[in-house]
């Protein structure tokens, strides 16, 4: 397992050690889970090019909307 060693201000390390307590985690544990979480969060590699822009039926028609209902105004 890869180790990553960073600076961050005081203030920031006492806050991430309240949230690991919190957590019942060791910071070291805590940090690793949220870099984890917002690391698998993004889209598969190639997601876009594979789903957007490969419609391959008939082209797409919006249908007539019709009229809009009248309706009691508010009082």
């Amino acid at each position: 397992m890869a180790q990553i060693h960073c600076y961050i201000p005081d203030n920031i390390a006492e806050q991430l050690t309240k949230k690991a307590k919190k957590n019942h985690l060791p910071t070291s544990k805590y940090l690793a889970k949220l870099i984890k979480n917002d690391v698998a969060s993004g889209w598969p590699e190639g997601y876009f090019e594979q789903v957007f822009g490969k419609w391959e039926g008939k082209p797409l028609q919006r249908p007539e909307q019709g009229e809009l209902e009248a309706r009691d105004s508010l009082k």
